[in-house]
This record gives structure tokens, sequence and C-alpha cells, in this order.
């Protein structure tokens, strides 16, 4: 992909691809640490996959790749790992998640002076990348609001002095198009301009969403040579339309043996069963955000949802009304920063491999349908008072 006809966001992803393979390569200069910033999922795991490829042997990746969290690891022990050489494997990455406990309370100088010793003599044969997610980068980096625009100055100020800060924007509508259009051609498919943008449209620029439809349209469509109008209704919007939504209404009316079947459903419906389910997990956050800006910003038609939530960050249209019906349901701010809360610590517990992600799902569904004890959702609302 050509950095001069794609957006800041892809833009940012090729630059930093073309960078691992060259390092890997030896013909280019990796630096110790990067930072890859934006909230914008699908350009995250592109930067991750890169690294992975670029530098974890299969053979190897339990002794060389490492998954922290900030949230229950200290910056102190993810600088020992760094610090100290596997007597496994030649070279360390190390991925660090939750970056936003550096900044959220107190001046954290011992942190960022432990920081800027290590930095000062970095070991060669480790890299450090640090997920910041919690700032938001919009298309029109202009258009960056005063919080997000405050947070992405102090991740530069900081981490970004050592560390290669990559600009994860939020990827545009005509970007998505391309997109789909450049994965078809690759796929020896020609994807028709109505069906690419009906897709876009119908998944609100949601590139998780659309990455995921754009495989099952090649399967649908191979041989055919293109993929139509009527393949994408046929196996997009209805889809959609059944699964997810269907899901969240469960949830919202606290009907946890629907809830429970529907996502039995979803994974069995999946060609990836239960590795899926980072998808599902992922798509599930999402659609708890929108309806709390929902509830929020007081929605109660379609006609202002559009300007209740940003560009990349809508449903697909048919969905709107069902959404809005869903939040409603939640009497409190209180009850939907618990499901959030809920949803966080099951990515945590999913993204450490447990023996059965199936029963991590499950589990978590069963309690998000369930009623909520007000204690519990105290708690979890001051947990995510940072959120603003």
């Amino acid at each position: 992909m050509s950095g001069a006809r794609w957006g800041a966001g892809f833009s940012a992803v090729s630059r930093f691809v073309a960078e691992m393979d060259a390092a890997a390569a030896g013909t280019g200069k990796l630096r110790p640490g990067y930072v890859l910033a934006g909230d914008e999922i699908f350009l995250l795991d592109r930067c991750r996959a890169a690294v992975v490829k670029a530098f974890v042997p299969p053979e190897l990746k339990d002794f060389c790749l490492s998954e922290l969290d900030l949230s229950g690891t200290s910056i102190f022990e993810v600088l020992d790992r760094a610090q100290t050489p596997s007597l496994m494997a030649p070279f360390q990455v190390i991925f660090v998640r939750n970056v936003r406990q550096l900044y959220m309370r107190g001046a954290k100088k011992e942190e960022f002076a432990a920081l800027e010793r290590y930095f000062r003599s970095p070991n060669p044969q480790a890299l450090l990348v640090f997920v910041a997610d919690f700032v938001r980068i919009p298309t029109d980096t202009r258009r960056m609001d005063m919080d997000d625009r405050s947070r992405f100055e102090r991740l530069t100020e900081t981490l970004g002095v050592h560390c290669g800060m990559v600009e994860l924007a939020r990827v545009s509508e005509e970007d998505a198009m391309r997109w789909v259009a450049a994965t078809a051609q690759e796929a020896g498919s020609r994807m028709e301009p109505d069906a690419a943008r009906e897709l876009v449209d119908a998944l609100g620029a949601d590139m998780m969403l659309i990455a995921s439809e754009m495989e099952k349209l090649l399967l649908y469509t191979l041989g055919k040579g293109r993929i139509t109008l009527g393949d994408v209704e046929t196996m997009v919007l209805s889809a959609k339309q059944r699964s997810l939504y269907e899901l969240t209404d469960a949830i919202s009316s606290h009907n946890r043996a629907r809830a429970l079947a529907l996502l039995t459903g979803l994974l069995n419906s999946s060609d990836a069963g239960e590795d899926a389910a980072i998808g599902h997990l992922y798509m599930l956050a999402r659609t708890f955000r929108q309806m709390l800006v929902i509830l929020e910003k007081n929605v109660r038609d379609s006609r202002a949802i559009w300007q209740a939530l940003w560009q990349g960050f809508r449903m697909p249209p048919f969905a709107a009304d069902d959404l809005i019906r869903q939040a409603r349901r939640y009497k409190s701010r209180r009850e939907l920063t618990r499901a959030l809360r809920l949803i966080a610590r099951t990515d945590l517990e999913l993204r450490s491999s447990p023996p059965d992600k199936r029963l991590v799902l499950e589990r978590l569904v069963y309690e998000l349908a369930s009623e909520p004890k007000p204690a519990a959702t105290a708690w979890a609302s001051e947990q995510l008072s940072f959120e603003g």
C-alpha cells in the first residue's frame, strides 16, 4: 500500500511495517521502543502482526514474546524483564498494555526516571512496544478533542522522547473502501463500487468488522471473480442483524438463558470457533460504549444518533433504533460502566490464554445479563472514572 494514497492511519502502519521488515533483514535500524498511539484496533493488530512476523519465530514464541499489563505489573518489572537476557531466545519482544496507568494519578516521577535510565542504555536484544489505546486520534487530526490532545502531547513528551511514535488515526470511510477494493484485488476478485460502499456504510467504517466480513464474502464468491451489492446484502446485513444486536438485546433485557443461547450460536457459526473470542469481545465492548454515549447524551431517535456518535464509531444504520432502545433499558451510567469493566476484565483473561475461551465468554455474558448489585456498580463506576 502506497502511503501517498492512504490516510494517516494506514500510512503510519505502512511506515511501521516497512521499518520492522528492514530491521529484521538487517537493512534498517530498530529503535529500542515504539508507542502505538490510538484506539483503532484494526491498525493496532496490523502493527502487532508486523512485529511478531519480524522478530518472533513460531518455535520460540513462548520464550521471546511477552504481553504485560500495567494494571497488574509495574513498569519497573517491565524494564527488569527487558534488561534480563533470555536463556532460551536471542531476542525479546515485550508488548506493554494499559499504558494509561502511567498517566492516571500522581506525577510518576520514579517510573519516568526508570524509563529514562533504561532508554539511556537499552538492551539491544529487546524491543518494547507500548500500546497507548487510551488516546483517540480522529481521521482529521485537527479535530482531536482537548482531552485526547492533552494525552497525546503527554505521551510525546515522555515515552515519545525515547520511542518511535506511531499515530494510528481512525480509518476514514474512503480509506475503508480503498482497503476493501485492494483486499478483493489481492485475492483475485473485484469489489464493485456500490458493494464496497454498502459494506462500509452498513458496518459504520468499523475495520474489524469489515475485515471479518470480507473474509466471508471472498469465500462466498470464490470462483465468481467479483463481489456485488447483492452478495453484500445476502452475507452481511442480515447476518449482523441476527447476531450481535440480538445478543446485546438479550443482555440488556437480563434474559440470561437467551443471551447464552445466542452466544453459543455466534461461536458455532464462526469458522474460527472459540479462537474468535477476542473479536466477539471487541464487538461487545464497542456496542456497550456506543450505548453509554447514547445514554449520556440522551439520544431518543435515530436522527440524533449520527450527531452523538462520531464517524468510525457509528453502528450500521439498520441497528440504530435497536441500540437506542437497548441503551434506554439501563437506568444509569453506573450500570453501563459496570458492563465495560466486566468486558475489560474478560479481555485480560482471554489474552492470558485460558484453557477454555468459550467458558470465559459464557461467564461474561451470564454476568452482563444479570441484575447488577448496587455496591458492584458503584465500584465499577469509580474504576472507570478516568474515561471522562
